[in-house]
């Protein structure tokens, strides 16, 4: 997902889109601060990197899952929910209508 992600950034970033990975860590290892930002440099992440380490993000959009792809519009309203990989053209798809309408 990070592909599609960093990519969404670069073309829509411009138009209003604002990406924010939320890392909520499966493992006890995963909740290093230096990891995360070691893994966010390696992978060419350049948008915001959240460290979700009590879930509180994870329980607020009720995520269930790894990779969960949300896109709230700007009024703080979920308009689209996808778990797991791909469906790419469908997220891109509603990216470009929350633009199109302003949200």
């Amino acid at each position: 997902m990070i592909p599609q992600l960093r990519a969404w950034h670069e073309k829509y970033g411009p138009a209003g889109l604002a990406i924010v990975g939320v890392h909520s860590p499966e493992f006890f290892w995963e909740k290093s601060h230096d990891r995360v930002v070691e893994a966010t440099k390696k992978l060419g992440v350049r948008y915001p990197v959240v460290q979700d380490n009590d879930f509180a993000i994870w329980k607020r959009f009720g995520v269930r899952a790894w990779p969960t792809l949300v896109l709230v519009d700007r009024r703080g309203i979920v308009r689209y929910r996808h778990i797991g990989e791909g469906d790419y053209e469908a997220t891109e798809a509603m990216i470009r209508r929350l633009l199109a309408e302003g949200g």
